[in-house]
């Protein structure tokens, strides 16, 4: 079944890498940024349209929301690695039985981080210094939005599947059908139905639900080796043991991100309401850059893990060196872009122009920044592809989270300001990278051992990290 119209999907293992690599990244770039710019529409929406202190209840969640869905795009990367591999190295029942289990696996790990979010919202956002203005708004958000947790994590499993085998345009019409659908119902909700925060809410657990149908309906649909099919739903063991081992510590890796992120948040909950909203609309910046580098990261992980299954040792090398190459131009060139066009940006958000300059001082900090992070998001992408993430998940936790812990509480207060606040991403970044590239050059070096030896790389016993 693997040479069935083969030709319609990108090859990973064969031709030109800046051009397919690129041709690859260009629709999960543009799946990433609709995905963002929908998001976004709930901010703008709700800042715009919703009660006074809407858009402080949903910028307060931005982070608890990122920390639990970067468990779910964790997995979906694990589910991505492994197919990968088995699409590289010919092997269409090993497809099929990843494909059948991911399923599974991703609907019971969803509705586990359902049922965590909305657990932990209390007690979480309390902890983070939320104003008590905004708090009650923040957890009606919450317990709306992660009743799409598994509509979430069925998406991301799909996505992963289809990103595999190098079909990154399906995805891509499915979340923009999805996105739209957010769009509209936002408006409906928020100036027609006066919902305001319940409103931008339910619009996006709705568009979720819509996005994994959508994607759900294409692989039973679908003429590959990864086709879904009613009498092959049960779960091999060992495939599943793999995607957690592979999915989960890339998802903690997310979550550490955003773990680390909740500590800046009490540091900015400590100024006034305006620099909350003003680094709430200033966020949505991050977001987009970072979703666009994020696009190269993904077929960084893909490209390594099919050319690592099919054994081709001397194109993984040069799929690492491309990825962050294309990362980092491009984290440069939107960097300055916002950087330039910061006021127009942030009055998508706001109007008030005391929340516009909060908001450029967290610009002017982070739009020179973007480039920098490449080189340790990129490396960390690239060494799923060879299987190994619980390593570069600890440096990520020692680097990003601990470092940031401590410039919160002892650097931060040296100074006071904003500015000392924001400087900790590039700081954090540039020693986390270093790391990573380390660890990623002895990790490469054992991969090559792998593939000398002859050994299937696919062997359980390859993964310890």
């Amino acid at each position: 079944m693997s040479s069935v119209r083969r030709a319609r999907t990108l090859s990973l293992t064969q031709g030109s890498l800046l051009k397919n690599m690129f041709m690859f990244s260009l629709p999960l770039m543009l799946s990433n940024v609709l995905q963002v710019l929908f998001n976004m529409s709930d901010v703008a929406v709700v800042g715009r349209f919703g009660t006074p202190d809407a858009l402080g209840a949903v910028g307060s969640t931005t982070t608890y929301v990122a920390l639990f869905t970067g468990l779910l795009i964790g997995l979906g990367t694990g589910i991505n690695s492994i197919v990968a591999q088995r699409i590289g190295a010919g092997d269409d029942d090993g497809v099929s039985r990843a494909s059948h289990t991911a399923f599974l696996v991703s609907i019971a790990f969803g509705a586990v981080v359902s049922v965590a979010a909305i657990a932990l919202a209390r007690p979480v956002l309390t902890a983070m210094g939320t104003k008590s203005e905004f708090m009650d708004g923040a957890l009606l958000y919450v317990y709306i939005y992660f009743s799409g947790s598994v509509a979430t994590s069925v998406y991301n499993c799909g996505n992963g599947v289809f990103s595999a085998d190098g079909d990154t345009k399906k995805p891509l019409i499915f979340l923009a059908v999805a996105g739209v659908t957010n769009v509209v119902l936002n408006l409906f909700f928020v100036i027609v139905c006066k919902m305001s925060v319940a409103g931008v809410a339910t619009a996006s657990s709705v568009s979720q639900w819509l996005s994994a149908v959508l994607i759900v309906i294409a692989l039973f649909r679908s003429d590959r080796s990864y086709k879904l099919r009613r009498g092959c739903f049960k779960a091999d063991k060992l495939i599943a043991k793999r995607i957690l081992l592979l999915g989960v510590p890339a998802g903690v890796q997310n979550a550490v991100f955003q773990a680390a992120n909740l500590f800046i948040q009490s540091g900015i909950n400590s100024f006034d309401k305006t620099v909350v909203e003003g680094n709430t609309a200033a966020v949505n910046a991050d977001t987009l850059v970072f979703e666009i580098m994020a696009a190269f990261y993904t077929a960084g992980t893909s490209f390594i893990g099919q050319n690592y299954g099919a054994g081709k040792r001397d194109r993984i090398l040069r799929c690492y060196f491309v990825s962050v190459g294309y990362a980092f131009v491009f984290g440069l060139v939107f960097g300055f872009l916002l950087l330039f066009f910061g006021n127009a940006f942030l009055s998508l958000f706001t109007g008030d122009p005391l929340v516009i300059e909060a908001g450029i001082k967290r610009l002017q900090v982070m739009c020179l920044s973007y480039a920098i992070s490449a080189f340790m998001d990129g490396t960390i992408s690239a060494a799923r592809g060879l299987n190994k993430t619980l390593v570069p998940t600890i440096i990520v936790m020692l680097g990003s989270c601990v470092f940031r812990i401590f410039w919160v509480y002892v650097i931060f207060p040296l100074g006071g300001t904003t500015t000392l606040l924001y400087l900790l991403y590039p700081v954090s970044w540039t020693i986390t990278a270093v790391a990573e590239i380390v660890y990623f050059v002895f990790a490469y070096r054992g991969a090559m051992k792998i593939l000398r030896s002859g050994n299937d790389v696919s062997n359980c016993e390859k993964l310890a990290n």
